[in-house]
């Protein structure tokens, strides 16, 4: 059993590094060799939403934590590099403040701003802000055993309100939010090979994000955040708590979605009260639910893949869209529960169902022909009990 045990882990370790080096070549030579630079670009923008997407797979997929509110910590991430690449290109302009602060007639920094002028401290900022965040709202929620449905809605409510708040702030751009950025840590974003820089640094923060999520997964927090998710007045009867089980996960997935904020504003040029708030946030949703939330590439390729739909089918159909995405998470939600990755198990337990018990007596049947008979000893006929009473007499009668 042991060495059965050692060969499967191996082999499931190998299958693993295969996959990685395959996803590893797609995205660092054949989309670059194949894809333009706009969609290149267009493709680092959905990483982002898939960095974002494997963090909530294991908050809502392993946790059961329907979160409905990442865009804050998506903006949270967003909106830090934003304002130390604005403050970094009011430098080295020359300028006290950036551009769009003076068209609007603010001539002081914001103290707010002050901190993330220093590129270290933006970093801090965008690794440790968003976790934080989460770390305060879960232990609030989670210890006061607020789940369901509840909390969805809270979270949602929380992204709702962001939204809100950043559009009254003229500070930080207000409705149109921040944008125009020239350079990205001393280097020009209208240099092509400078946007393909950051399209590599998107590819290599998703393959180390799958990676970890991966070895979460598979650990024993993992199998006790599934055992949260399922039963989980019997994990606190066993003496653990569930409320810090889950507020690991969902610090995990602030943490992912404050990373990909912060790639999605040079990627992308821009940040705005519109990208971080509720429809966003349900978009991420979307994604995850369609690729399967309960397993580890399904919630990546769910969110890749409905965000080049969406971008597909705009294009086509500006106003259609939303009514697709609309019908498609209906669909998978009421039909295909697992995501599309659940279509392949389905299909074959239905099959399996369908004919499997049909071969099995076929199977039994040659099998039973196949082996060799053993050979049945001859019979015996059983001694006449009369015949021996018979002698005895006679030889009783010949002695007298």
């Amino acid at each position: 059993m042991t060495t059965l045990g050692t060969r499967m882990r191996e082999h499931s370790s190998l299958t693993t590094l295969g996959g990685f080096a395959i996803a590893a070549v797609l995205l660092f030579a054949v989309a670059p060799a194949l894809l333009s630079d706009f969609r290149l670009n267009l493709l680092a923008k959905f990483l982002c939403f898939a960095i974002v997407a494997a963090g909530i797979g294991l908050a809502w997929g392993r946790g059961g934590m329907l979160t409905l509110g990442q865009g804050v910590f998506f903006g949270i991430g967003a909106y830090i590099m934003a304002m130390h690449l604005q403050m970094a290109d009011a430098t080295r302009l020359g300028n006290d403040v950036p551009e769009f602060m003076e068209i609007s007639g603010i001539r002081e920094l914001p103290t707010f701003w002050q901190p993330f002028a220093s590129g270290p401290v933006a970093i801090l900022g965008i690794l440790l802000l968003p976790a934080l965040v989460a770390a305060v709202l879960g232990y609030g929620v989670f210890k006061r055993r607020v789940k369901g449905a509840y909390f969805a809605i809270l979270s949602q409510a929380l992204a709702a309100a962001l939204a809100i708040l950043l559009t009254g702030q003229q500070a930080i751009g207000g409705f149109t939010g921040l944008s125009d950025f020239r350079a990205f840590f001393g280097f020009k974003l209208s240099d092509p090979a400078n946007r393909k820089m950051l399209f590599f640094i998107a590819a290599g923060t998703l393959l180390v994000v799958v990676a970890l999520v991966r070895q979460l997964m598979r650990s024993r927090y993992g199998e006790l955040l599934v055992a949260v998710r399922d039963q989980e007045e019997r994990v606190r009867f066993l003496g653990y708590d569930p409320a810090n089980v889950k507020i690991v996960a969902y610090v995990v997935a602030a943490f992912f979605a404050g990373i990909a904020g912060a790639l999605f504003t040079p990627i992308v040029g821009i940040i705005s009260p519109a990208d971080i708030g509720v429809v966003p946030s349900i978009a991420f949703l979307i994604g995850v639910a369609i690729g399967g939330r309960t397993t580890l590439l399904g919630p990546v390729l769910g969110a890749i893949g409905v965000a080049w739909a969406q971008t597909a089918f705009s294009e086509q159909f500006p106003s259609g869209w939303t009514y697709l995405q609309g019908v498609l998470f209906i669909v998978v939600v009421g039909f295909i529960p697992a995501g599309l990755a659940g279509v392949w198990p389905m299909l074959k337990g239905a099959y399996d169902a369908r004919f499997g018990k049909a071969v099995e007596p076929e199977k039994s049947a040659k099998a039973e022909e196949s082996e060799p008979k053993a050979e049945e000893p001859a019979v015996q006929p059983e001694p006449e009990s009369g015949t021996d009473d018979a002698k005895a007499a006679e030889e009783k009668v010949e002695s007298r």
